[in-house]
């Protein structure tokens, strides 16, 4: 099947090489020329686990292609999938500018039946404000073409996003013609194989499903973020906790995680943009308004540690801060709890000596050169001549050092886990002051 996409980020990128590899036709539109440019010689500008290899592959095999020309992506696919940025406008909405303009792109060139998919990420009525766009411009051309809009939005993990769309666990289908919904469902079969996955339903309840998903998500992080700072003033142990109640099935294992706070681009944003529609349909969304608040807070949690122990101002100290990205398996840094500390960290006229494996180029992106800024080529060289060590992603190199070499580097023998990697026991063991979230410590 032909396919276009317009939008080569994460989610296009991804969408278009994994329906690529199953053996359609995509074409895939951008306007960044250098991007482009870096995609037809193979270059990927973001980091996720073996997406280069898929791109490489199916460029090689000519089933995926990139252009700058939207006259071209209309011309060539019977879906054409929006795939491009709503970013959060000034006061948290969902900011639809590059989404509308991609429609009114697609109607102002289509020469007959297309079929408009939403995959970015967009409020309730997104569809409708999609369609009417397309409308206008057709009746402007005078010209009496049909199209269909269908909200199919993604759910993919930064770090496992090609497991997710090649083996989802499901794919929400919102339309409101069952002709479209079999030509989706013909689209996506070679995904849904095993057992029917495909959850079809009205088009505003899809849009509403992928807000719907990461606010819970995020719910559980800032509940559990909140238990944990409980749990310090009450002298009880988070993980204990967070054991005793993920065994309960109700419950689960995930995203009960306690930590320095949830980041990326889609739950800050995603809960932002769902408490601004609430207030817009005069809902007073006091949960996700929560939400949001808690995770500020705990973004602040590591500099209280560093201030528990040195005191409030650390003025000419050298901090050694281990994880940049705001999760592990990607180089994605927007809302990372890394930039809360160091943006705080400079303000107190602190040095940062940072080490990430793969978001380094990224964060010389966002700063730039800065005396103040380190990045360090191994875990080990940021500690040098460091005073104590911070850790705020969970990188599985960083999940068992080399704890002799670390007291052998720091000016102190200091941890403050963001991420509670270690257990505080072995830690007092082993001669360290470890800080963590919830611990007690």
């Amino acid at each position: 099947m032909k396919v276009t996409i317009y939008g080569s980020g994460y989610v296009g990128l991804v969408t278009g090489a994994c329906l690529a590899q199953v053996g359609n036709d995509v074409l895939c539109v951008d306007v960044d020329e250098r991007k482009i440019n870096m995609l037809l010689n193979g270059e990927i500008p973001i980091h996720e686990p073996g997406l280069d290899k898929m791109v490489q592959a199916n460029i090689a095999a000519g089933r995926l292609k990139f252009t700058l020309s939207a006259t071209e992506g209309v011309a060539h696919g019977l879906f054409q999938f929006i795939a491009v940025g709503t970013p959060p406008d000034e006061d948290g909405s969902a900011d639809l500018r590059y989404v509308l303009t991609v429609a009114r792109s697609i109607a102002q060139h289509m020469d007959g039946y297309r079929i408009v998919v939403d995959k970015s990420t967009v409020p309730v009525g997104t569809a409708d404000r999609v369609r009417a766009a397309m409308q206008e411009v057709l009746e402007q051309r005078a010209f009496n073409a049909e199209f269909d809009v269908v909200s199919n939005p993604e759910f993919l993990k930064e770090g496992a996003a090609l497991d997710d769309f090649m083996k989802p666990d499901r794919i929400v289908i919102g339309t409101d013609n069952p002709r479209t919904t079999e030509l989706m469902r013909e689209l996506y079969a070679p995904f849904n194989r095993s057992h029917d996955r495909l959850v079809v339903m009205d088009i505003r309840s899809a849009e509403l499903t992928k807000y719907a998903a990461n606010a819970m998500l995020a719910t559980k992080i800032s509940f559990m973020n909140e238990l944990a700072n409980m749990a310090e003033l009450l002298g009880a142990d988070i993980e204990k906790v967070r054991i005793g109640i993920g065994s309960d099935p109700r419950i689960g294992y995930h995203f009960i995680y306690p930590g320095c706070g949830y980041g990326g681009s889609c739950f800050p944003k995603d809960v932002q943009a769902l408490e601004r529609t609430a207030r817009e349909i005069g809902y007073n969304a006091e949960l996700l308004s929560a939400v949001e608040a808690v995770n500020y807070r705990q973004k602040d949690k590591p500099l209280e540690k560093l201030q528990k122990h040195y005191g409030a101002n650390l003025e000419g100290k050298t901090i050694a801060l281990w994880g940049l990205a705001f999760k592990p398996n990607t180089d994605d840094m927007r809302e990372a709890s890394s930039r809360t500390l160091m943006e705080a960290l400079w303000k107190q006229g602190v040095t940062v000596q940072a080490f990430d494996p793969v978001a380094m180029e990224e964060c010389t992106r966002i700063y730039g050169q800065r005396d103040d800024l380190k990045l360090c080529q191994t875990a080990e060289a940021a500690l040098e001549g460091a005073d104590c060590l911070v850790i705020v992603t969970e990188w599985q190199q960083f999940r068992s050092p080399d704890f002799e070499v670390i007291k052998s580097k720091l000016n102190d023998p200091v941890i403050v886990d963001g991420r509670n990697l270690y257990s505080p026991e072995q830690m007092v063991k082993k001669g360290i002051t470890y800080y963590a979230i919830g611990r007690g410590c």
